[in-house]
């Protein structure tokens, strides 16, 4: 990934922006001019691409996109951490965290050792099918292919805490 961005940043569609220890990258005109493009492919491959195969599913970029998708106004004040379990995965990729904060929200690969608010239990293959929209969380919920533990006002909040990527809704041929 660090290659893919530093190329990015070299053609000018993305700038780093370094404050402290936090890097971000942050697109340029040119990058935002892109946008339109790169959103009609994705659409375009959501409708017609079709299944994902198992060497697609990865829960490091399944979180990473889950993470731009949070509605931190949603989310209980003050911070809350969501542990994901994927035990279908080798276990140095098993265990992510999600930390929200009202201004910010993390990805964490090892445990950032905060509480955990809830904790997501589910297949890769499930969740990322919650999140391209063929799986509704009510039926992923229903058919345990995805489970939730903590308190039972937070287990049934958690599926408002995310905005489905607009990709989710594209339609697909029957």
């Amino acid at each position: 990934m660090s290659r893919r961005l530093h190329q990015l940043t070299q053609a000018g569609i993305v700038e780093r922006h370094v404050k402290d220890n936090d890097v971000r990258y942050v697109l340029t005109q040119a990058g935002h001019e892109l946008r339109p493009v790169v959103e009609a492919l994705a659409a375009w491959g959501i409708r017609w691409i079709g299944e994902l195969g198992d060497e697609d599913l990865d829960p490091k970029l399944l979180l990473w996109d889950m993470h731009r998708n949070v509605d931190r106004t949603a989310v209980p004040d003050g911070r809350t951490v969501i542990e994901f379990r994927f035990p279908d995965v080798p276990s140095n990729s098993r265990r992510w965290w999600l930390v929200i904060t009202s201004d910010e929200v993390d990805v964490c690969d090892t445990d950032p050792g905060h509480a955990v608010t809830v904790t997501v239990t589910a297949d890769v293959r499930s969740m990322v099918e919650v999140w391209r929209g063929n799986l509704s969380w009510p039926d992923a919920l229903r058919l345990q292919a995805v489970e939730v533990q903590g308190p039972e006002a937070l287990r049934r909040a958690v599926p408002r805490w995310f905005t489905l990527p607009e990709w989710a809704s594209v339609p697909r041929p029957a």
